[in-house]
C-alpha cells in the first residue's frame, strides 16, 4: 500500500522525530508500507515525517541506482540486495575521519521537482538500529553517504533546503515559495471538506 508523501510547509517536516522503542510486526509494516511508497514515488530514501509520522525511522534503496559507493554493515561487505532496502531506526550519523565536504545536487519527495546543491560529508558512519531492533553499524561513501545524511536530517526536522548555500537556495526560491503556497491551499481545502 502506499502513503500520502507529505509536501513542503507541512509542520510535520519540522518536527524531530520520537526515539523507536517499540520493535516487532506493527514497526516492520510500516517500514514496508514507506519502502512500497519510496519506489511508486520513485525515491531512494523516505523519512517518517514524509508520510505524517514524526518517528526515528526512515528507509534507503539504492539498488536501481548506478552510482558509485562503498559500504561496510557490521564489519563486513554483505550483496547489496542483502543490504537494501536499509531500514534504519534511531540513526546516529557521525562524518568518517578524513571525510570532505562534497558538494551535489540532491532532490527530495516532499520538494518535487525541486532540486539544489548541497554540501554534505563524502563518507560517515551511521549507527542504527534494523525493524528487529538490532543493532549495526553501517560505514558508506557517496550517493549512499549523502541519501542517508538527508533522510536523518528529516528524522530531526532539518530540510535540504536548510543546509544549502544562499545563492542555490536564491535559485529555488520562487518554487519553493510556491510549494508553500500550494500546500497551505491544499490543507485548508481539506479543513473545508472534513
Amino acid at each position: 500500500m502506499s502513503l500520502r508523501i507529505v509536501q513542503y510547509n507541512n509542520p510535520i517536516l519540522r518536527k524531530k522525530g520520537e526515539k523507536i522503542t517499540v520493535f516487532g510486526a506493527e514497526l516492520s509494516r510500516l517500514a514496508e508500507e514507506m519502502i512500497a511508497t519510496m519506489h511508486a514515488a520513485p525515491g531512494i530514501g523516505l523519512a517518517a515525517q514524509q508520510i505524517g509520522r514524526a518517528l526515528q525511522l526512515c528507509v534507503v534503496d539504492l539498488r536501481e541506482s548506478e552510482a558509485e559507493y562503498e559500504w561496510e554493515l557490521d564489519g563486513r561487505k554483505p550483496p547489496r540486495d542483502l543490504l537494501m532496502p536499509a531500514i534504519m531506526a534511531n540513526p546516529v550519523v557521525t562524518p568518517a575521519r578524513g571525510a570532505v565536504e562534497a558538494v551535489a545536487e540532491e532532490g527530495c519527495l516532499s520538494f518535487v521537482e525541486i532540486r539544489g546543491d548541497v554540501a554534505r560529508p563524502d563518507a560517515i558512519s551511521v549507527a542504527y538500529q534494523d525493524e528487529r531492533g538490532g543493532a549495526h553499524v553501517l560505514k558508506c561513501n557517496g550517493l549512499l553517504a549523502r541519501c542517508i545524511q538527508h533522510e536523518a536530517d528529516h528524522l530531526n526536522g532539518v530540510l535540504f533546503i536548510d543546509r544549502m548555500t544562499k545563492a542555490a537556495r536564491v535559485e529555488i526560491d520562487e518554487a519553493v515559495k510556491a510549494l508553500a503556497r500550494k500546500t497551505r491551499q491544499e490543507a485548508k481545502a481539506e479543513k473545508q471538506g472534513a
